[in-house]
């Protein structure tokens, strides 16, 4: 018993630390641009960001030595899957392959450690699930990122149209959003920085912002940079556009808030007919149903 509880505690702490490795970390790039941004609001310099004790990259290096046995890289659906979750270094692939091959090998240990009988049944079903639920947990992560893009999206058009309206060029006000929204909305801002760092980088206007359309992966974020392209492409004011766009998408997402505040009384319903009427009618019928079997007990002897 002892053991079982000791080797639970350790593989506890190693699911904790890979997910911790996989967790999302600001590029250097950001970090120099956060501190620039505190230096300017008057905060002081920041002594560096956060490190971890263990490379990221070094753990990654048995699993990337495994994988290269088989591929020279890593599988295309994997690096876009990880991508839009916001999981852009190399070595996160290598690490998602070898959470997919070490979670079903650790909770098939477990199995075998845990239960003596029946065995044969609760073996392959703890594969299994060991072996989907990191991709389980990365679709969680990417809807989770997708929603948070989509309720920020708003914020930041209407701190762009600002900009522009303050004399701004699109590029300095995609920049200066990205500065001010790192606290509050993290997602948004790493895009914006990184729609200006491909910039700078010789990528087109256009392109760039395609490239985001197609990081968002929503359907809010596809209408506004084709609108965007399209304003720039016929020569029409820019701020009024995103101002109008920002309004928008408030009203649908107001709709949305509303559209399932009314779905609530039908959702309501299987708690009510299962779990509450039951109840309600052993507490009103049954003293009637006992008083009437022993009138009938009483009647016929």
């Amino acid at each position: 018993m002892m053991l079982t509880i000791l080797f639970g505690l350790c593989l506890f702490v190693a699911l904790m630390l890979c997910f911790l490795l996989l967790m999302g970390r600001s590029s250097a790039q950001g970090a120099l641009l956060a501190e620039v941004a505190r230096g300017a609001r008057g905060t002081g310099a920041v002594s560096g960001a956060w490190r971890p004790a263990v490379s990221g990259d070094l753990v990654a290096r048995p699993f990337t030595a495994f994988r290269k046995i088989f591929a020279s890289e890593p599988d295309p659906e994997i690096v876009r899957r990880l991508m839009l979750a916001g999981y852009r270094k190399p070595y996160h692939p290598d690490i998602f392959l070898g959470t997919r091959l070490a979670v079903p090998a650790v909770l098939g240990l477990t199995v075998a450690l845990v239960f003596s009988e029946n065995i044969i049944v609760y073996f392959p079903l703890a594969l299994v699930i060991g072996f989907f639920a990191p991709d389980f947990w990365l679709s969680h992560a990417i809807s989770r990122r997708r929603d948070r893009l989509r309720l920020s999206l708003p914020d930041g058009l209407d701190l762009l149209a600002i900009c522009l309206e303050a004399g701004l060029g699109i590029d300095q006000g995609v920049v200066r959003v990205g500065q001010e929204l790192q606290m509050s909305h993290q997602e948004l801002s790493e895009e914006l920085l990184l729609i200006n760092f491909e910039q700078r980088a010789g990528v087109q206007r256009n392109t760039a912002w395609q490239a985001f359309a197609l990081r968002a992966n929503f359907e809010s974020a596809r209408s506004f940079v084709a609108m965007l392209i399209q304003t720039d492409r016929f020569g029409t004011p820019i701020s009024k556009s995103l101002g109008a766009f920002s309004d928008a998408l408030r009203t649908q997402r107001r709709q949305k808030v509303e559209e399932r505040a009314a779905k609530t009384t039908i959702k309501l319903v299987p708690p009510l007919v299962f779990c509450i009427f039951p109840a309600m009618g052993i507490v009103v019928v049954g003293p009637a149903i006992i008083a009437v079997k022993d009138f009938l007990a009483h009647f016929l002897k």
